[in-house]
């Protein structure tokens, strides 16, 4: 079992960046792929983007590619989520999530349902 803590959210102005963090708890971190999704005011929660258990791979959804990067620190138990050119339809509650992937290859799991374990949230509003 893994515990997850978002962190790094805040206001911010259209174009300004922010670096979120998730702290992950528990055994075996390197062995979860990880991802982030988010979740808009009346909206469903979408993925944006994941990261194998390596690190070696990286998937994005299409509204936040070029802009984001996502990275990870297996010796920290971290996932980073780099959020440059940020735009007002960025504005959401973003969630790290966790999935067990026993050194899986070659797949990287984008279904909310696929994953196992979720942070508690990290608010981003980007202002206009």
């Amino acid at each position: 079992q893994v515990q997850l803590v978002e962190s790094g959210g805040g206001l911010v102005q259209a174009g300004d960046s922010l670096r979120l963090s998730c702290a992950a708890s528990g055994r075996a971190f390197s062995s979860y792929d990880m991802g982030w999704f988010r979740q808009a005011p009346g909206k469903e929660r979408e993925f944006v983007a994941a990261i194998s258990w390596s690190g070696s791979n990286t998937v994005y959804a299409d509204p936040v590619k070029g802009r984001f990067t996502i990275s990870r620190d297996n010796a920290k138990n971290t996932v980073n989520l780099q959020m440059n050119s940020l735009k007002p339809d960025d504005t959401a509650d973003y969630h790290c999530a966790a999935d067990w992937a026993n050194f899986r290859l070659g797949y990287i799991p984008t279904a909310e349902y696929e994953y196992d374990y979720w942070g508690q949230g990290t608010q981003v509003t980007v202002s206009s």
